[in-house]
C-alpha cells in the first residue's frame, strides 16, 4: 500500500473508497488505521482495512481466549480443567501469532454466519480441535458470553490504545511546538487586536503561551476518562452464570477479568456497557480540538497580516493561477478536519449513551465508526503541526504595526492620571485619541502638560508600543512550569 502511495498509482480499490480518509492520507493515518474498523467496509478496498479487520478479528479473539484461560482458573468450573503450560502456550500462540490469512478466514465464516463474534468463535474452535487438551472445553470459549460482553471489551482496549499510542503522543508533540513558540517568541511584541482593532500590546510568545496552558488542560482530561467494560451476559444479571454454576461470585469473577485487562469494571449495565465513558472522552476531545481550531484561525491571521513568514517547500503550488500564492493550507487542513472530527465525536457522544430498554442495536452501527472522529482529529493535529514547522516571525512587520498604533498607550496614561487625582482622565484620552491619527509626538505633547510628579510623568514619556506589554513577557518564559503543574508532572522538559 505504501508503495501504491508514494508512487502515485490509484487502484480501481482505492478509487472506489467513501472516505477521504483513505488512501491520501494513509501516511498520516497508517497508526490508527490499524487499530480502527468497520464491518463492511472491507468490500470497498483492500490493504488499508485488511489491516484493520485483522486487529478487530484478534481483539475479538484474544477476549475469549482470556476469558477460557480465566475460566480454567475457578476452581469450581471443574469441566475446564487448569491447562499445561504446553497448551497455555498455544493458546497465546493464537493470539501472538494471528495472521492476515487468519483474519480473511474469519471473514468468510462471518459471510456465513453473518455475526462477527461468531465467526471468531468457529475459527477459534478450529484452530483448537486438533488439540487434545483444549479441544475437551471448545463450548467454554463463548461461555454465558453475550456477543457484547466481547465486544465491549474489544472497543475498549481499541480505543486505550488508539489514544495511548497515537492520540496522546501526537497531541504531546503539538503543545510542545507551541510551548516552543511561546517561549522562543517570549520577548517580541506585537500589537494585540480586539474586537480587530488594535488593543493594548503583548507579545507573540504570550499569546502562544495561552494556547499551551488551554491545550495541556484538556489534555489532562482526555487522559483521565476512564475506559470501562462489562462482562455480565445477556442483560447484565449473570443469569445464564448463575444458573450453572450458582456457587459462584460471577460480579467478582467479571471484575477481575475486566480489570485483568486494563479496563474499569462497569457493574451496573444491561446488555452493552453503557458507553457513558466514550461520550465523556469524545467531549473532551472536542474541548481539546475547540481551542486548536481557536489556534488555527489565529495563525492565519497573523499570517495574513504578515506576522509570519512561511518557508516554501519547492515543487508545492499554491494556486493553479496565481504563481506568487503561499497559502497558510496547512493551517486551513488542520481547521476542515477539526470540524469534521467534531461533528462525528459529537454524535458519537450524544447517541452512544442512549440505547432502548435493556438493549438495542442502534449503539452497534454507530461504534463501527469509532475511528473517523479520531482519524479527522490526528491529520489535523498533524497538518497544524506541519504548519509551525514552516513558519518564520516576520519581526520587521510586527514592528511596524506598533509603529503605528500610539494610540494604544492611552490605557496607561489614563490609569496613572487616576492615581494622581488628575480630573477626567477617561474622558480627556477620549478626546485625544477617538477616531483621530496620534503619533508619537501627539501622545508626548499631552504628557508633558500633564499635571503628574516628575518620577511617573519620566515613565510615561518613557513607555511606547514596544515596551507596554506588561507580564506578557515572564508568562510565556515561565510557560512550561505552569503546564508541569497542570499536569502533575514534568511533561515539557525539551520545551525551550
Amino acid at each position: 500500500m505504501e508503495s501504491m502511495v508514494s508512487s502515485g498509482v490509484l487502484t480501481k480499490n482505492q478509487a472506489s473508497l467513501l472516505s477521504p480518509l483513505q488512501p491520501r492520507k494513509l501516511r498520516s493515518l497508517r497508526n490508527i488505521s490499524s487499530l480502527y474498523t468497520t464491518k463492511h467496509t472491507h468490500q470497498f478496498s483492500n490493504a488499508p482495512f485488511q489491516l484493520s479487520i485483522a486487529f478487530s478479528s484478534r481483539s475479538h479473539g484474544f477476549r475469549q481466549i482470556k476469558w477460557l484461560l480465566k475460566l480454567s482458573q475457578i476452581p469450581e468450573v471443574t469441566e475446564v480443567p487448569s491447562f499445561s503450560v504446553e497448551a497455555q502456550s498455544y493458546l497465546q500462540g493464537l493470539i501472538d501469532g494471528f495472521s492476515m490469512d487468519d483474519a480473511l478466514e474469519v471473514k468468510r465464516i462471518e459471510r456465513v454466519t453473518n455475526h462477527d463474534v461468531k465467526a471468531v468463535e468457529y475459527f477459534l474452535k478450529q484452530k483448537c480441535q486438533s488439540h487434545p487438551e483444549i479441544a475437551k472445553v471448545l463450548e467454554f470459549f463463548h461461555f454465558a458470553c453475550t456477543s457484547e460482553d466481547i465486544n465491549n471489551l474489544a472497543h475498549a482496549l481499541m480505543l486505550k490504545e488508539a489514544m495511548t499510542k497515537v492520540m496522546f503522543p501526537t497531541m504531546e508533540k503539538l503543545i510542545e511546538a507551541i510551548c516552543k513558540m511561546a517561549k522562543a517568541n517570549a520577548s517580541i511584541s506585537m500589537l494585540s487586536r480586539t474586537h480587530g482593532q488594535p488593543a493594548s500590546p503583548t507579545t507573540l510568545g504570550k499569546e502562544m503561551a495561552i494556547f499551551t496552558v488551554r491545550l495541556s488542560r484538556e489534555r489532562r482530561e482526555i487522559s483521565q476518562v476512564e475506559m470501562m467494560g462489562k462482562f455480565a451476559g445477556a442483560v447484565g444479571n449473570y443469569n445464564a452464570h448463575l444458573v450453572a454454576y450458582p456457587n459462584i461470585n460471577w460480579p467478582q469473577i467479571a471484575e477481575e477479568f475486566v480489570t485483568s485487562l486494563g479496563l474499569k469494571f462497569n457493574p451496573y449495565v444491561t446488555q452493552i456497557e453503557t458507553h457513558d465513558y466514550m461520550a465523556k472522552l469524545y467531549y473532551a476531545i472536542i474541548r481539546f480540538n475547540n481551542i486548536l481550531i481557536d489556534f488555527d484561525r489565529d495563525m492565519w491571521g497573523y499570517i495574513s497580516l504578515g506576522y509570519f513568514k512561511q518557508i516554501t517547500k519547492a515543487g508545492e503550488i499554491g494556486s493553479s493561477t496565481m504563481p506568487h500564492k503561499v497559502n497558510p493550507i496547512d493551517f486551513e487542513n488542520s481547521e476542515g478536519n477539526l470540524g469534521k472530527a467534531n461533528e462525528d465525536l459529537s454524535y458519537l457522544s450524544m447517541k452512544l449513551p442512549i440505547s432502548r430498554w435493556q438493549r438495542d442495536l442502534t449503539d452497534s452501527t454507530v461504534l463501527r465508526n469509532m475511528g473517523g472522529g479520531l482519524g479527522h482529529s490526528l491529520l489535523a493535529y498533524k497538518s497544524a503541526l506541519q504548519g509551525i514547522g514552516k513558519l518564520q516571525v516576520n519581526e520587521a512587520r510586527l514592528s511596524e504595526d506598533l509603529n503605528e498604533a500610539w494610540e494604544v498607550l492611552a490605557e496607561p496614561i489614563q490609569t496613572v492620571m487616576r492615581r494622581y487625582g488628575v480630573p477626567e482622565p477617561y474622558e480627556k484620552l477620549k478626546e485625544l485619541t477617538r477616531g483621530r491619527a496620534v503619533t508619537k509626538e501627539s501622545i508626548r505633547e499631552f504628557i508633558e502638560g500633564l499635571e503628574l510628579p516628575k518620577e511617573a510623568k519620566t515613565h510615561l514619556l518613557n513607555l511606547t508600543p514596544h515596551s507596554y506589554v506588561g507580564a506578557a513577557i515572564e508568562l510565556a518564559r515561565t510557560v512550561d512550569s505552569t503546564v508541569n503543574v497542570i499536569n502533575g508532572t514534568k511533561v515539557l522538559e525539551t520545551c525551550s
